[in-house]
């Protein structure tokens, strides 16, 4: 999801998509961790996706505050 994908999105459709998207990080590490993961670098695009969601989050609590 690119980032203007991500500003076009309510909060709780944030908060959502960051919740599925910790639920399926942990999923992958664990397949890591149990061999089982083909492509290793799905999790890094994990992590910068909700690195994304929490900027945009953080960028609006900011401006309201």
């Amino acid at each position: 999801m690119k980032i203007k994908e991500i500003k076009e999105l309510s909060v709780d459709e944030l908060q959502a998509r960051k919740r599925e998207l910790n639920k399926e990080g942990f999923n992958l590490r664990l397949q890591q961790q149990t061999g089982q993961l083909e492509k290793p670098s799905q999790i890094r695009s994990i992590r910068r996706e909700i690195a994304r969601i929490e900027t945009v989050l953080s960028q609006r609590s900011g401006q309201t505050a």
